[in-house]
Parts: C-alpha cells; structure tokens; sequence
C-alpha cells in the first residue's frame, strides 16, 4: 500500500499505525526549498515544532502553493525528492529545535503529521524522552 492510502486508512480508523510509518519512511517526498537568503527545506514552526513540509507528488505540492495563495505567481516551486526515512533520521536531527515532517499540509483529508517523538524520529531527537535531569 502507498502513503497516501495508508494516511486514509488511518484517518478512516482502519489504518496501522506501524504500517503507516513503514510507508512514510519507503516514500519518496517532495520537499519544497526555503526562498530568501537563509535557503533550506521550506518549513513552519508551531507550538515550538518545526515541522518540515512534505508531498506526495507534484499535485499535492501545487494545492499547497495554491493554498498559500502562490499557485498564479511566477514563482518557481524548487524541491528535492527524499526518502521519508532520510528525513526522519538525517534531517530532523540538523533542525535548530524540535521537528517533525507534516506530509501534504494543504490536502484536508490527506495529511499526516509525523511528530518528533520516539518511533519516529531517532531517540535523541524525540521529545517524549527524558534525558537525565529533564522532563519529558
């Protein structure tokens, strides 16, 4: 089974939860490059995440710059294909916080947000560990 379908199977209550994550680290994602300066992954940051955006395919990444209001501007969308695996276990660990990948944003009923917690992303990156003197 694919991502996509995994993530409805999931959100129609169906799913497992450790398939899902074997789909999402076998998935080949598009990941949308930072504009400005600074460059990098394009991602946001919320309630102290970064959450780094992730597609499916090209159509997801288009609803997501027509949801910004970008998809008639003359800006061209650049990305790198990346394993979902790479992302979880060589990117997040890179980020200046916690993060966590959040697969097409924009798609109401199809997105999925894999959070920094252990399973997901490597132990020392996920923030529902405790190390020694912290709080998980």
């Amino acid at each position: 089974m694919e991502l996509t379908a995994e993530i409805e199977a999931i959100r129609d209550g169906l799913g497992d939860p450790a398939r899902l994550l074997g789909e999402f680290r076998r998935a080949v994602l598009l990941v949308p490059l930072a504009e400005g300066p600074d460059g990098g992954l394009m991602s946001a940051v919320s309630g102290g995440i970064r959450w780094i955006y992730a597609f499916t395919d090209e159509e997801a990444l288009a609803r997501f710059a027509q949801a910004r209001g970008e998809a008639e501007s003359a800006r061209e969308w650049d990305y790198l294909s990346v394993l979902g695996a790479r992302l979880a276990d060589a990117v997040v660990p890179m980020a200046d916080r916690p993060a966590g990948v959040v697969v097409n944003v924009a798609d109401d009923d199809g997105s999925m947000f894999f959070p920094p917690v252990a399973g997901i992303v490597p132990d020392a990156n996920a923030v529902d560990l405790a190390g020694p003197g912290e709080v998980a």
